[in-house]
């Protein structure tokens, strides 16, 4: 168990060290075209890209909360969650996260904020009508497991860097057709490599988000069964969460990766580049788990 927490943590950590790659080498092909060797696209879109970084890291808690419509609630509102939630945050040794519920019949969770002195967890009201206490427990150890692994600090800053490299990919080819027509042929070999680069660093950058993504989502399992001792709440939780479905009523592909299912529809484009793994592959490594491992 404790093997392959760390195992996902390197490969994560990997992953975001190849978005870093990307825009290093956009930035070169920049510099090459059209720059002839001064640093200064190079400074300009690391500066660009950081000052996009933090946006990201500082608000994105309150965006993706009201975005999706949550609602922050007291002990009063709902004790059984309240309950759950504290009982959890005890037993990681983290801080109460804020509590939301949002207004959706689907059954589904989210978990946001930088860090766990900033954090907050949403339960959908279609999760609070079909789950018990134990499956409850089991998703939002999951989602408490993103908490205390930082997991919404990793993903704000993917999603950050991803939409960095489309930018910074979009600008590119736009150049392109204003550069002029003459050119030598190093320099129209030099722009159609950078033409090709553009068109497919977005594309990679989408897939190493989704990896990400994954990786998490399996480390997160992982960490939750290991505070409840109890993997199977999780996996109960999980199968009727199949059964149902987790598509919710209002679709937000920016926030989508946040969620403990896939909140997409199934015919939605974006969701054949599921940044979730298979709800049956998660099932299958929670019944297969060995927790003195």
């Amino acid at each position: 168990m404790y093997s392959e927490i760390a195992k996902n943590k390197h490969r994560s950590i990997l992953i975001m060290a190849l978005f870093v790659l990307i825009i290093i080498g956009l930035a070169d092909l920049f510099d090459y075209i059209y720059a002839g060797g001064s640093p200064a696209i190079l400074i300009g879109v690391a500066v660009g890209a950081l000052i996009y970084t933090l946006i990201s890291y500082y608000m994105g808690m309150r965006l993706s909360l009201a975005v999706n419509g949550a609602r922050q609630i007291q002990k009063k509102d709902n004790p059984l969650l309240w309950k759950v939630i504290e009982d959890l945050a005890i037993t990681d040794g983290l801080p109460m996260p804020k509590v939301y519920i949002m207004n959706d019949p689907a059954p589904n969770a989210f978990a946001t904020g930088r860090d766990p002195k900033h954090a907050a967890v949403c339960a959908t009201s279609g999760l609070l009508d079909i789950m018990n206490k134990d499956e409850l427990s089991g998703v939002f150890a999951h989602e408490m497991g993103h908490v205390k692994n930082y997991d919404s600090r990793v993903s704000m800053i993917a999603f950050a860097l991803t939409a960095a490299i489309a930018l910074l990919a979009d600008i590119l080819i736009r150049m392109s057709f204003f550069s002029g027509g003459d050119r030598e042929e190093g320099n129209q070999l030099a722009l159609f490599v950078g033409i090709l680069a553009a068109i497919l660093a977005p594309l990679v950058a989408f897939l190493i988000q989704m990896a990400v993504s994954r990786q998490r989502e399996y480390l997160a399992d992982a960490t939750g069964a290991l505070t409840t001792r109890y993997p199977e709440g999780l996996a109960s939780a999980l199968k009727k969460i199949e059964r149902t479905g987790s598509a919710l009523k209002r679709q937000n592909t920016a926030t989508a990766h946040f969620f403990f299912a896939n909140p997409l529809r199934a015919h939605t484009i974006t969701n054949l580049f599921s940044t979730h793994p298979p709800i049956d592959e998660r099932i299958k490594r929670l019944e297969n788990m060995e927790l003195h491992a």
